[in-house]
């Protein structure tokens, strides 16, 4: 008869050799959802980065729905970065390509956004969503279209949040959240429309910002003129996020997500002041920030569906 330890040491093992072989197909990367993952430390910090790094429970974790969510969210800040189209193009998984503006599609365009979520959590039922924390979340993203549809959306190169459970919770359910956990983060608007932005990481692996912020008239220039003749022109290309492109190589598929947001370009107040950022300056170089802050956002994530390959023939 085996032992229940004998059965234990063979199943580990047999787990262990899956996450290997895994492993193989789901190699690290830089950027994405499967650039390493690092708590900022404590004593959650061992086994919460044994769950996120692992590849074989995010691939058990690949067959469950995604659920609906839906959040309330607050001052949401744009930063945006104007870059020569070579630099940001390798950034972007192959099976997507960056979309570049201005003439001769000599640029391109990375932003990050700030924002407080109001009770983040499924959308059905809603009520239920006020017993839920309501979290610090930053998106850091490029813009990609898919040649083979034409479709176009975001890549995220990062996302971060200051709680553990949704980051853990993004990171394994979500094919195209690379979710990481802040150690603190905070957005503050005041009553004179100035607002603060602040991502510590810690010792994690998730991005690191601060700016203060103060709003101004829409402005004739900046640092997004090369690129675009018009403010408008700018916040047009920038803020249509209903749709978010990620790539899995294992199996030469894209998967879609969609998501609602619903703001009006009018809404978009625009913002003057200082970023300080290594995680911005360490894909951007010397580009100069041009910012702007959307008030109120009912956002809701729709779900998630895989782009076929077409059939051989």
């Amino acid at each position: 008869m085996i032992s229940a330890f004998a059965v234990t040491a063979l199943v580990v093992a047999g787990l262990a050799v899956a996450e290997r072989v895994l492993r193989r197909s789901r190699p690290a990367t830089e950027h994405g959802r499967y650039a390493d993952w690092r708590h900022p430390g404590g004593p959650l910090a061992r086994p919460a980065n044994l769950l996120a790094n692992s590849r074989l429970l995010r691939a058990m974790c690949e067959p469950l729905p995604v659920p609906a969510m839906a959040s309330n969210i607050a001052d949401v800040v744009y930063v945006n970065y104007l870059v020569p189209a070579h630099v940001l193009a390798p950034l972007a998984p192959r099976g997507l390509e960056i979309q570049r503006v201005g003439r001769d599609g000599k640029w391109a365009v990375l932003s990050f956004l700030t924002y407080r979520h109001g009770h983040l959590g499924p959308a059905r039922p809603g009520w239920l969503r006020k017993f839920l924390l309501s979290p610090v979340q930053t998106n850091w993203r490029i813009y990609v279209h898919e040649p083979r549809t034409g479709l176009s959306g975001v890549y995220f190169l990062s996302t971060a949040i200051d709680q553990t459970l949704y980051s853990l919770g993004g990171r394994l359910l979500c094919e195209g959240l690379p979710m990481h956990l802040l150690r603190q983060a905070s957005v503050d608007r005041r009553a004179d429309g100035c607002v603060s932005v602040r991502l510590d990481p810690g010792t994690g692996s998730g991005p690191e910002a601060a700016g203060q912020f103060r709003p101004i008239p829409v402005p004739e220039g900046g640092p997004w003129r090369p690129a675009f003749s018009t403010y408008a022109e700018m916040v047009a290309h920038v803020v249509p996020q209903d749709r978010a492109l990620s790539v899995q190589g294992w199996r030469s598929g894209v998967t879609e997500q969609e998501i609602s947001l619903g703001i009006a370009l009018d809404d978009c107040i625009p913002l003057s002041g200082a970023v300080s950022s290594r995680s911005a300056r360490s894909l951007i170089d010397d580009a100069e920030p041009f910012s702007f802050l959307v008030r109120q956002v009912d956002f809701r994530f729709e779900g998630e569906s895989r782009i076929q390959e077409p059939a051989e023939g």
